[in-house]
């Protein structure tokens, strides 16, 4: 007997919705700097200073162990400390840390943004190649790809037909 909220096991789900789309690979580096930046977003020098001793600390312990001593995310996460520090140290007295003023993160989310911008682009050039091959496979099944006037374009998708 089946429940409601159980699933069959003999029941197939198509391939393609288990599929998950790519996924951009894990920067350790960039997960030390956002960690580190989330702590410190509303502290003030002294904070920050108090949060670099304790980065060193761990840092110098991490490295007595063969398997932590070349930890990309600590190192970078020991960086970030030290150049907000520099950063608070540079500004006026009482000032307060925030990610969102800060140049350097905002070049980053710049760059971030621009490079999803040309995945975009680039998933959309491939999707159209791939629609343009598939029209053409359609007149060529047809008899009627002779009769059909060139698009631009049209190299890729011939190669594509070709790869396929």
């Amino acid at each position: 007997m089946t429940t409601p909220w159980s699933r069959r096991r003999d029941v197939r789900r198509p391939l393609a919705s288990r599929v998950a789309a790519p996924r951009e690979p894990v920067d350790p580096a960039r997960i030390g700097w956002r960690v580190v930046r989330r702590r410190a977003k509303g502290m003030y020098a002294a904070a920050v200073a108090r949060a670099l001793e304790g980065a060193r600390f761990d840092a110098r312990q991490d490295s007595r162990h063969e398997h932590l001593a070349d930890d990309t995310r600590v190192r970078a996460e020991l960086a970030e400390w030290e150049r907000i520090e520099q950063l608070l140290a540079d500004a006026a007295p009482g000032t307060v840390y925030d990610p969102d003023t800060d140049d350097v993160v905002q070049a980053e989310l710049a760059a971030e943004a621009a490079a999803a911008a040309a995945r975009e682009a680039e998933l959309r050039e491939a999707a159209r190649v791939a629609a343009r091959a598939d029209e053409l496979q359609a007149l060529r099944e047809l008899g009627t790809l002779e009769q059909t006037e060139p698009r631009e374009g049209d190299e890729a998708a011939r190669d594509e037909l070709t790869r396929r």
